[in-house]
This record gives C-alpha cells, structure tokens and sequence, in this order.
C-alpha cells in the first residue's frame, strides 16, 4: 500500500481504537470506522494494482518497440549501409537472440537478488546500447550492439513476467496477462507509425534516437515507482549449481515444458511475420513505409482485441486449454491459407487478401501466447524468475532462428514466410496435444486451480 494510504488508514484505525472522548468505539459508529477504512484500503490497493500494471505493461512493451519501430526502416538500411536484406535481418536475428540468453542470466537473477536491481541496471545498459545502434558505422557492428541491446533489455521482459507471478495467481494472473496485452499491444499499434513519420523528416538512425529517449523515461518511471515485491524471506541464495537445478525441476515437468515448446513455437510463426512482413508489403506488394505502418497497426489492434475477449470474456467460463487449442487451430488455418495464396494456387493476389490472412493469423496470437505464459507459469510456484526465463529464452531463440529463414529466397516472395509460419503453427499444435495432453483435464484452468 502507498505511504499516503497507509497514514490514512492508520488514522482511521487509530480513531476507531482511542475515540477522543476516550470511550472505546461501538455500535453502528465502530462498523462506520471499519468500512471507511477498508474503502481506503481498497483504493489505495487499486491505484497501486494500476500503477504496478501500467509500469509491467511498458517494460513489456520493450520487446515491440525495440523490433517495430525498426521495421519501416529495413528497406532503408539495406541501402545505406550496402548489405542484402537477408544480413539485415540479421539485426532482428542478434536483438532476439540477446533478448533470449539474457532472459536465462536476470531471470535467475531476480529470484537471488530480488526484482528492482537487476532490473535497473538492465534498463541501463540497454539505454547505451540503442545508443550504439544510432551511430553505427556498418551492419557488422549494428548487429553487435543490437545482440547487446537485446540482452540488455531481457530484463524488462523477463522480470515484468515475475513480478506478475509474485503479485498473482490462477484467474487473477490470466486476466493480468491479458490486460498486459492490451498495454504493451499499443507499443506494436505505434510503433510502425512512429517509425514512419520518423523516416519523413530523418534517416533509421533517427529511430535508434527516439528509443534510446523512450528508454531513458521507462528507466526513471521504474526508479520511482516500481515496488520490490519479492521478499527477501523468498529468494534463493545459491549460485550457478542450484539455478540449474532449478531449471531441470521446471523442465522435467512435461506440461510445463510443453506449454513452453508451445509458446516458442507460435511466438515464432508471429515473428516470421515481424521480419518477413516489411519486404512483403513494401518490396513484393509496393506499399509505402507510411501503409505498411498502417497495415501493422491494424494487425496489433487485432491481437489486442482478442487479448481482451481472452481476458474478459473467456477466462473463467472456458477451460483455457480449449481456448488455447482454439487459436493454435486457427493460427494453423491462417497459416496455410497464406502458403496458398503465395504460391498462386488461387492466381495473381493482391495485399488485400495477403493482408486479410495476415490480420486472422495475428489475432488469433491475442489468445495463444497470454495463455501459454498462464499455463506454464502456473506450474511453479517457486522459482518465477527462472521458470519466466525458460518461458522468453525459448520463445526468442526460436523467433530468432525463423528470422533469416523467412529471408533466404531473396526479397521477390512469400513462400518462405508463409513455409515457416505454417512449420512453426504445426510444431507448437503437435506441443500441446502430445505433452500438453488438454483431454486429461488437469493442466487446463479454469475458475482457479490446474
């Protein structure tokens, strides 16, 4: 509870116990007292949930700000930097992959020294990083500095996801995760379009710019208002040897490793669209930076939407297994419809239809991944900061593995994105249903519980 509800609420219990005239409250005026100041208690808890929440949703919105804000650029730095584009992908490659084997260093270090530190001195580095990225000089070494920003800025990922744990349980953290999506989704919604206008009145290097800046406010918004909120009573004190401990628990549970296999894999299908999507849409369909922008922000709105249908509606009343299995169904559908569509089966298509496939397929990620994360996390009890890294490295490396894939037959066709999206979609389906096992009923949630 903040200081200033606190001091109310000690007054009010202060009031209740030592009436002034000495008499000790009774009656209709001690239940007047009580309900005063559980009122306090309540507001001052719900503030503090929303700041907590707002906070969480920007160090979750890292990811796509870091990522989308750069992708009208690609195009751009293919030629000013003189690199094909499939090198140039690479620096969504190096970010991700950083973000990925960061995620397995702070996570652990967040269960052993708590939350704020690592936290904070996470943000710091990632602040030079982008940086670097502003003024580098080659693509080599955009990619070294983009590898470091990613790993840098893994701890915002990683340590927001802990944090939820340690403040939420069973329906409580699928809804917060849900309300997570609708925040850190606004990130991908503006970030094209930022990107865009920045490209109109500056270069890419402008972009790296306005990050380092959002960096810097996200830091000094942490500094000040993000509470502790792991005991020291609940850290663990041992080093290297009991981390991976820890992390061979997690995997050995099967569910748990399946909803994570599940999670990378889907993750991976979106971002096959993340790095394929700007040579798609620019190169193959001729879009400007400023529509594709458009068109992107369009797909997020999208995720976001069905982020809050997951979370209002569905959590609660529907198993979220089956839910789960609903939109990895539906992100399968997508994904073959687009593989159709780009090897001509139904003749010349324009953006329209590829664009529409592409709409579907993302939304349906606004009920697959916060499900995924809720699944898996609520395996564990213990431990939240490594069981989160294990969630995010999976999901990155895989992410970044289909990144140069997507690339690989040139700037001129689809296939290869829309190969990987449907690979991806099948691998993490095949995931669920073999390790997942939904049909037992004991690992889907639904009400409270596993």
């Amino acid at each position: 509870m903040p200081e200033g509800g606190a001091s109310i609420s000690n007054s009010v219990s202060n009031t209740a116990a030592n009436p002034t005239d000495g008499r000790a409250a009774r009656g209709p005026a001690a239940l007047d007292l009580k309900a005063a100041e559980a009122t306090i208690r309540a507001t001052s808890a719900r503030r503090t949930s929303l700041l907590v929440t707002l906070v969480l949703g920007g160090l979750t919105a890292t990811p796509p700000l870091a990522m989308d804000m750069y992708l009208p650029a690609l195009p751009e730095v293919t030629q000013a930097l003189h690199a094909p584009a499939a090198t140039v992908q690479l620096t969504l490659t190096a970010c991700m992959a950083g973000m990925a084997l960061g995620q397995l260093v702070v996570g652990p270090m967040s269960d052993r020294w708590g939350r704020r530190r690592p936290l904070l001195a996470g943000l710091a580095v990632y602040i030079v990083a982008t940086a670097l990225c502003a003024i580098a000089p080659t693509v080599e070494l955009l990619i070294v500095f983009r590898l470091l920003q990613g790993l840098a800025g893994a701890a915002g990922i990683v340590i927001a996801r802990a944090v939820a744990r340690d403040l939420y349980d069973g329906v409580a953290m699928a809804r917060f995760f849900s309300t997570l999506m609708l925040i850190s989704g606004v990130a991908p919604i503006i970030a094209p379009l930022i990107g865009g206008q920045i490209l109109r009145i500056t270069d890419w290097r402008g972009v790296f710019v306005v990050l380092t800046g959002v960096g810097l406010l996200l830091t000094a918004v942490v500094w000040a208002k993000l509470p502790e909120t792991l005991a020291p009573a609940d850290r663990h004190g041992g080093g290297v040897g009991e981390t991976l401990a820890s992390m061979r628990r997690l995997l050995a549970d099967r569910a748990f490793t399946g909803y994570t296999l599940t999670g990378g894999f889907a993750f991976a299908a979106l971002f096959a669209y993340v790095a394929a999507s700007p040579f798609v849409v620019q190169e193959i369909y001729g879009a400007s930076p400023q529509t594709f922008s458009l068109l992107f922000g369009l797909n997020s709105i999208g995720l976001v939407i069905m982020g809050q249908i997951n979370g209002r509606v569905l959590v609660g009343r529907v198993r979220l297994d089956k839910v789960l299995g609903l939109g990895l169904t539906v992100v399968v559908a997508a994904a073959v419809a687009l593989l159709l569509m780009s090897l001509g089966v139904f003749g010349e298509v324009g953006l329209v239809p590829m664009a529409a496939a592409l709409f579907v397929l993302m939304s349906a990620m606004g009920i697959t991944l916060p499900n995924t994360q809720t699944l898996a996390l609520m395996r564990t009890r213990h431990a939240a900061g490594s069981a989160s890294a294990l969630l995010g490295t999976t999901s990155f490396l895989i992410g970044a593995i289909a990144s140069p894939l997507v690339g690989i037959a040139g700037e001129d066709t689809a296939v290869p994105m829309a190969v990987v999206q449907l690979a991806a979609a099948l691998v993490a389906l095949v995931c669920f249903l073999g390790m997942c096992r939904p049909w037992n009923g004991r690992t889907g949630l639904k009400g409270g519980g596993i």
